[in-house]
């Protein structure tokens, strides 16, 4: 078995090293964040001078606001740069390590390169059809037969005057006589 090696630091050293990694941390970051307010409130200073609007006309007032309109809207088009520009390379971001993703999985399985194969008809038909083919390739006796009797009697059909049936058909005793038809037909 192998032994267990002793760490040669005390936990109660260790502990003593990491409450001290912790402190130092604390104060780092503490430092950062007053570094941070600092560059803020430089980069308002430089921005946006404070005003002085006392003792100025109405005209003066009116100039000053649109100056300030123009800066904000000029402020606002470069946020929304900023923001599209931020999307946009988030966006990359996640298709390119989604292709990585992809990537990886693909690289996984290696493809075989595919052959010609020539099958014949029958081959498939019989792989396709299992038992049921036959091996001739007899389209046409699987086709229905007609008979040309039956085709010429359904073409002998009464053509009459289509007049005398309008006529015949025309007012109420027409109605009634389609529906004695039907009513004949149906029973």
């Amino acid at each position: 078995m192998p032994e267990k090696r002793k760490s040669k630091i005390s936990a109660s050293r260790k502990l003593m090293l990491k409450s001290l990694m912790v402190a130092k941390a604390k104060e780092e970051l503490e430092q950062e964040m007053e570094e941070k307010e600092e560059q803020k409130a430089k980069y308002l200073e430089e921005k946006s001078p404070s005003l002085q609007i006392s003792g100025m006309s109405l005209s003066e007032l009116q100039t000053l606001c649109q100056e300030l309109h123009a800066k904000i809207d000029a402020v606002d088009e470069e946020r929304y740069d900023i923001e599209a520009k931020v999307l946009r390379h988030r966006k990359d971001k996640l298709t390119h390590i989604s292709d990585i993703k992809v990537l990886d999985l693909r690289g996984k399985f290696k493809r075989p390169n595919l052959r010609r194969v020539r099958v014949s008809a029958d081959a498939i038909l019989r792989s396709l059809l299992g038992s049921k083919h036959k091996v001739s390739l007899d389209l046409r006796a699987n086709l229905k037969s007609v008979k040309k009797e039956d085709v010429e009697k359904e073409k002998t059909v009464e053509v009459s005057d289509w007049r005398k049936n309008v006529e015949a058909m025309s007012g109420m005793e027409g109605r009634k006589k389609m529906f004695d038809v039907e009513k004949g037909a149906n029973q």
